[in-house]
């Protein structure tokens, strides 16, 4: 009989997903639980798993194409006699043994009864990766000679969510760049090595005609090699951070203030950590001792570990800390959580962020871990820069941006020296924190940092 699989509700309270790969196609035999396709959220790269063993009979949607939550995705020949057609009128409902055995949840039900919208995008020749060795030759630019013998791609090629985003710009195919280099992950390096080979990219619009250069227009020719104008759909992770800085922005009234601290002593702190062999492996960072001063100095400073309820007319504090690190990726910057970061140590603390950012990079953060969260911290140092104004995240009432360590003369004990230093930016909601609570809590990471010692008054 005919089965259907509509897209499943994923979290969160998404309404859609776009069909980032499909890894089967019609007429492949697939088994319970085998990843049907990668779809991305408004949060993450989701991989899907059949919930039945069968034929896949057809897809209903294509890479690139944005489903609505609960809309035919996918439908399978499975064995059985197909069911009994359900009387006119509605009069009969599906039971509840009788819903699908959908294994991420059921999802809502579709919203309108027509295709999803397909978004406008080149694609490239090849679209299945179970296809035959003659498939892959009639898909392949005719340019391009095969300089191995192609054999049939049974499973879907080895690649990370970033490196398969990224062929899909250039509009390379990885069953093609499989089908040479062999058994192995593919990286970015082998599909620019493939673009380069084949000698085409049909990700880039069409080059404008260059202008002369002249003295009354002033007018300059374009890089050599580069397009005069590349357009970028705003969609995925990029479409909803935007989405929710603007909302952030124009709801909570942000006030934003800077404290320059001397980092000396938390610095020779690391250096003695990473010469002890028993801690070398751990490799515990600046950050890790900023999240450590954070959530110690939440407790004098409520009102940062608060949100704003509009609807309920109320102010929620937290008797927990869920700790947002803000990580770019290349679909964007997301801020995956660290729960309940106030009961770790310094050495979990580490692990955690090394984790979440190790996540990040991959593409593989779920949407459960970019849920939430109280309080947030910003790296800012890492790209080299000192002090920004961070936009506070929906729903909380803080973030403190870390900026970057730096070598300079500074006032020591009634003499200048050369000491390491860093500048915090603490942005807050003035609706919840007001500019004594705010300076206070920097005030208390600032301290910690100058001297970790206090930590231990205050654990």
């Amino acid at each position: 009989m005919i089965a259907e699989f509509r897209l499943p509700d994923l979290g969160e309270g998404l309404t859609e997903a776009e069909v980032v790969h499909w890894l089967v196609a019609p007429g492949d035999s697939v088994t319970l639980n085998q990843t049907l396709a990668e779809v991305e959220t408004a949060k993450a790269v989701v991989e899907l798993p059949s919930p039945y063993e069968g034929t896949v009979s057809t897809l209903h949607a294509d890479a690139g194409e944005t489903v609505a939550v609960g809309a035919p995705l996918i439908a399978f020949d499975i064995e059985g006699e197909d069911p009994p057609p359900t009387p006119s009128g509605g009069e009969q409902e599906a039971s509840p043994e009788k819903a699908q055995p959908n294994l991420v949840g059921y999802g809502a039900a579709p919203t309108s009864s027509g295709r999803p919208a397909r978004r406008a995008r080149r694609r490239s020749a090849a679209q299945v990766a179970s296809a035959a060795d003659t498939a892959v030759l009639e898909a392949a630019p005719h340019d391009a000679t095969p300089s191995v013998a192609v054999e049939p791609i049974l499973e879907r090629p080895r690649s990370t969510p970033p490196v398969r985003a990224y062929a899909k710009r250039r509009g390379v195919d990885l069953v093609l760049v499989a089908a040479e280099i062999g058994d192995r992950v593919i990286t970015r390096a082998d599909v620019d090595a493939y673009a380069e080979r084949i000698g085409a990219d049909p990700s880039r619009p069409a080059r404008a005609p260059e202008r002369v250069t002249t003295a009354a227009s002033g007018t300059l020719p374009p890089a050599e090699g580069r397009p005069r104008e590349t357009r970028i759909p705003i969609r995925g992770v990029r479409k909803h951070t935007a989405a929710a800085m603007v909302q952030s922005a124009f709801t909570a009234p942000h006030v934003t203030v800077f404290h320059t601290v001397d980092v000396t002593a938390t610095m020779e702190m690391l250096a003695r950590l990473r010469d002890d062999r028993a801690l070398a492996a751990h490799r515990i960072g600046p950050l890790a001792v900023v999240a450590k001063a954070v959530c110690l100095a939440l407790r004098r400073a409520p009102g940062l570990n608060a949100r704003w309820d509009e609807e309920s007319g109320e102010i929620v504090e937290y008797g927990f800390v869920d700790l947002g690190i803000a990580a770019a990726t290349e679909r964007g910057l997301i801020v995956p959580m660290i729960r309940d970061a106030e009961r770790m140590n310094l050495v979990e603390l580490s692990a955690a962020i090394r984790a979440l950012a190790e996540t990040a990079r991959a593409g593989k953060t779920s949407p459960a871990e970019l849920a939430g969260g109280t309080f947030s911290l910003s790296n800012i140092g890492v790209f080299g820069v000192d002090a920004g104004t961070p936009i506070l995240p929906p729903g909380q009432s803080g973030i403190l941006a870390v900026g970057a360590v730096r070598r300079q003369p500074w006032e020591y004990r009634g003499e200048i020296a050369l000491r390491q230093l860093m500048t915090l930016s603490l942005s807050f909601d003035h609706r919840l924190v007001d500019g004594a609570e705010g300076a206070t809590f920097l005030k208390d990471v600032a301290d910690i940092l100058e001297d970790p010692g206090r930590a231990m008054l205050l654990s």
